[in-house]
């Protein structure tokens, strides 16, 4: 199986005949059908300028959440963390949380505490863990929290598969031995497969998916430019998403031209791989839209030749292939352009209604490189026989003011609860909200 770095010929020496120097014509405005039949207006690249505009953080004032829609209510699941940016619901019902330190990108943290009140809560003293909540008597609350795993360097995705607990680090995956019910890690872990660490813009998350029968495990990775800047062999196994064994053997490249497929999920009942990608910037306000999208074993989605399809992409300088070019995957749903979208669940839970069973619920993280503020808010893609449909607003509130770029929050991971419930990562809140029928 072809990677997307082993087809860019100029990294590893494919036939010179199948690169070329001289770049196909820049984009003009066009309209796109999704291969969910979404009609999608993609204007010139540079129709707007770029430009850079950063949120600036102001918190949530005590008793103030989200805005969830009709029907629906939203709570304080848990505060005074660190950093929340990925939540992952144990087998047994518990819920495990990666804090990482990192520079987020986009924000200014300002004003009161970001968990209430100025000084109501205290926020964690460090990140890089993860922390575990537990509900005993199934009210749907955490009754215990505890320091699950600790001296990690970035983690993000973690997996409980058969007597493991994996947890990838920006720069490798680790195994550690894992017991139902253990509520601390104490055993010493392995680094089973070294990744590569960093990226731009904050592309040094690494989520982990085994697939429907265990026997395989996905490790999403970021690029380490916006468009491959930095070169080709700066881009060796990123951009894709990449299948292990469990012990860590095997590793090779699922699919490539992903340039950051962060949230990545199961369709319920299928086998079917899908990702919620966040694309480049620095091409306008309108370019390019974020996608959702399944994935197919050996696809090519494009990056850093094309973007939303077979559309050359003007700001790329290296070597150009445009048979590579041609057979780019179109995505299933837009997301808006430099919306951040990160977390991706799918719904399998019985408490909401009907129409969200088997829709997916995706945490945009939000805009930096847009002249209005894009995102940040959770939107949900419903899904009808096995196809998604338009995608929805269903957590917002987290903008103060249309318009300005003060925000409350930033949401980034999603989940399902064993209980049916909608839990939501606010990495800047230092909070996770839960989302229940009201």
């Amino acid at each position: 199986m072809k990677s997307n770095i082993l087809i860019l010929c100029a990294v590893f020496a494919a036939s010179a005949a199948s690169c070329q120097s001289k770049k196909p014509d820049a984009n003009k405005a066009l309209t796109v059908t999704t291969r969910s039949g979404q009609k999608v207006n993609l204007p010139a690249p540079y129709q707007t300028k770029s430009t850079t505009l950063y949120s600036k953080v102001v918190g949530w004032a005590k008793n103030q959440t989200p805005v969830a829609p009709a029907g629906f209510k939203v709570e304080r699941f848990a505060g005074a963390l660190n950093n929340p940016r990925n939540i992952y619901v144990a087998p047994n019902g518990d819920v495990l949380v990666a804090e990482a330190n990192t520079e987020v990108s986009g924000i200014k943290k300002v004003g009161a505490a970001l968990n209430g009140a100025a000084g109501s809560q205290k926020l964690s003293e460090s990140g890089n863990k993860v922390i575990l909540f537990r509900d005993v008597n199934g009210d749907g609350n955490a009754d215990t929290r505890t320091v699950f795993l600790t001296g990690l360097n970035q983690p993000f995705g973690m997996l409980i598969l058969k007597d493991w607990f994996y947890v990838a680090n920006t720069d490798g995956l680790w195994r550690y031995p894992y017991k139902t019910g253990d509520t601390k890690i104490t055993a010493p872990g392995k680094m089973i497969t070294q990744l590569p660490a960093g990226g731009y813009n904050n592309h040094w998350t690494r989520n982990l998916l085994a697939n429907a029968d265990g026997s395989k495990i996905y490790i999403s990775v970021g690029s380490g430019s916006n468009i491959a800047e930095h070169g080709l062999a700066n881009e060796v196994n990123r951009a894709a998403i990449l299948e292990i064994n469990p012990d860590g053997t095997g590793k090779h490249v699922y699919a490539g031209g992903l340039r950051n497929p962060v949230g990545i999920a199961l369709q319920p009942g299928t086998a079917t791989l899908w990702a919620a990608v966040n694309e480049r910037d620095k091409l306008g306000d309108e370019l390019v839209p974020d996608y959702l999208t399944s994935v197919k074993p050996g696809g090519f989605y494009g990056w850093p030749l094309a973007y939303f399809g077979p559309n050359a992409d003007p700001s790329y300088k290296g070597p150009v292939d445009k048979a590579l070019i041609a057979r780019t995957i179109v995505p299933d749903v837009a997301l808006g352009a430099h919306t951040a979208s990160l977390g991706l669940a799918f719904y399998n839970g019985k408490k909401f209604p009907a129409r969200y069973n088997g829709g997916a619920f995706i945490g945009q993280h939000g805009s930096w490189n847009r002249s209005q503020l894009s995102g940040y808010k959770v939107v949900f893609v419903p899904f009808t026989n096995g196809k998604p449909g338009i995608p929805e607003d269903f957590l917002t509130g987290f903008i103060v003011k249309s318009g300005q770029k003060e925000v409350h929050g930033r949401p980034v991971g999603v989940a399902v609860a064993k209980d049916g419930t909608l839990l939501v990562a606010d990495d800047v809140g230092n909070c996770l909200w839960r989302v229940l029928p009201d």
